[in-house]
């Protein structure tokens, strides 16, 4: 099982200093793979709410600065929420990304839940998994074809370019995220892998979910089997959500290929004392990465 950190572009961490230091840290310690957090605006109306006033750059931005920071990492978007992008721009960007990376990026994605956020946009919420459904198959098309051509309902093109192709091949690994049957149903049609933000026991029972939905939907032949991925919320009982071996091994045993950790605060993420939620500092940087170093030591990593 491979291991990542999630959050690096988030809250307390969000100044180029403690970002740099975090990725930099995390590949030095042998994680697999670092991720990106995203909302593109913040849509609450509770000012008590874990994401009100949660300071998130840039996925792309902070995707960039991270392969421009690191030379053997993967870099993952975890998750991006793909409904709420045009996807030519997004499929260029992400392209460039991976080129840049010289193929390290892991396009993770996902739906979207707060309808704010989609009003502000301009893009209607009930359209949203029709649309990400559809996106997926238009970053597939431009990433895969040097002249491509699209006919959906949502975008259409012909007699375009848009080069150049990532590094991957076929592409940079698709992750669908969600615990939705409909996003389960997309991630065993159209994903690489499935991403998942769930404790042990529910994360059995999606894995579950999962292997029904696969009897009767359909998985083309070329996506090979579904790697799955989990970001694990922590230990709630531990200061920092720190998390023992024999919890690791124990996702392991369900058949996870990636896990990936972050660290939270003892009250977990619904309290704004969570580094997410935290003012930058160089303080969240320094305990971020020193949780990083003890769980890298407890897990073997690298």
């Amino acid at each position: 099982m491979e291991y990542g950190v999630i959050g690096f572009n988030l809250g307390g961490l969000s100044t180029p200093e403690s970002m740099e230091r975090v990725v930099v840290s995390a590949e030095q310690l042998g994680y697999e793979s670092i991720w990106s957090g995203e909302h593109v605006v913040i849509s609450e109306p509770d000012p008590s709410s874990r994401l009100w006033e949660l300071r998130t750059l840039d996925t792309i931005a902070s995707l960039a600065f991270a392969a421009a920071k690191t030379e053997r990492i993967k870099i993952g978007s975890g998750i991006l929420l793909l409904p709420q992008r045009d996807p030519i721009v997004l499929a260029k960007e992400l392209a460039g990304i991976d080129v840049l990376s010289k193929g390290r990026l892991l396009f993770g994605l996902g739906v979207g839940y707060v309808a704010g956020e989609f009003e502000a946009l301009g893009i209607p919420y009930e359209e949203r998994g029709a649309r990400t459904t559809e996106h997926i198959e238009v970053l597939r098309t431009l990433w895969t074809q040097e002249w491509p051509t699209f006919e959906g309902q949502f975008t259409k093109f012909s007699g375009i370019q848009s080069l150049p192709l990532p590094v991957q091949k076929p592409h940079p690994p698709i992750i669908v995220g969600g615990c939705s049957k409909p996003a389960l149903r997309r991630a065993v049609a159209q994903g690489d892998g499935w991403f998942g933000m769930w404790g042990l026991e529910e994360t059995k029972a999606q894995l579950e979910e999962l292997k029904e939905i696969a009897k009767t939907t359909e998985r083309p032949e070329f996506l090979g089997p579904l790697e799955i991925t989990v970001a694990y919320p922590g230990d709630p009982t531990a200061p920092d959500g720190f998390i023992e071996a024999d919890t690791a091994k124990r996702f392991e045993d369900l058949g996870v290929h990636r896990f990936v950790v972050s660290r939270i605060t003892n009250e977990g993420w619904t309290e704004r004392t969570s580094d997410a939620n935290a003012p930058p500092s160089e303080e969240v940087g320094h305990r971020f990465v020193e949780f990083m170093e003890r769980q890298a030591a407890e897990l073997g990593v690298g």
